[in-house]
């Protein structure tokens, strides 16, 4: 049974992919630290704080959370797997993201050249009903389906 949602979208975007979940606050530094630090060619969540995202790879997925947590070295972290091309496809928040967050997904938008949808506002029945794998379609005016 599919469910749609309505947030509020900061970097706009169409797509669809398959979601990867999780409740807790994400650290941008910690889940990428190994990434920008090996070159690596995969974002594996390296942020053993996060059970839910440890080891998972963040590549190409649609990252659904209620917000971020960490500090501002997150605009660097997100300009660099952007460049690295290692980068989520989407970031949906269930709350309203935070300036670092916000600033960051938007350098690497505008200096990496690479669009990290990001919608905001998704409300706390979001995150109570998304379940890692589920397919998400996101829409330009931020309107989220899970499928």
């Amino acid at each position: 049974m599919s469910r749609t949602f309505s947030g509020r979208a900061i970097l706009p975007g169409r797509l669809e992919g398959e979601a990867l979940v999780t409740r807790t606050g994400f650290n941008t530094y910690a889940s990428f630290y190994t990434s920008i630090h090996a070159q690596a060619e995969a974002a594996l969540c390296a942020d053993s704080g996060n059970r839910e995202l440890y080891g998972k790879n963040l590549t190409g997925k649609i990252v659904c959370l209620p917000q971020t947590t960490g500090s501002t070295s997150a605009g660097a972290v997100w300009h660099r797997i952007a460049r690295m091309g290692v980068a989520p496809k989407a970031m949906l928040f269930s709350r309203q993201i935070d300036s670092l967050a916000a600033g960051g997904l938007i350098v690497a938008d505008v200096w990496a050249g690479k669009r990290i949808v990001t919608v905001d506002q998704l409300g706390d029945d979001f995150l109570k009903f998304v379940r890692d794998g589920d397919l998400i379609v996101i829409r330009e005016d931020g309107t989220v389906t899970i499928q």
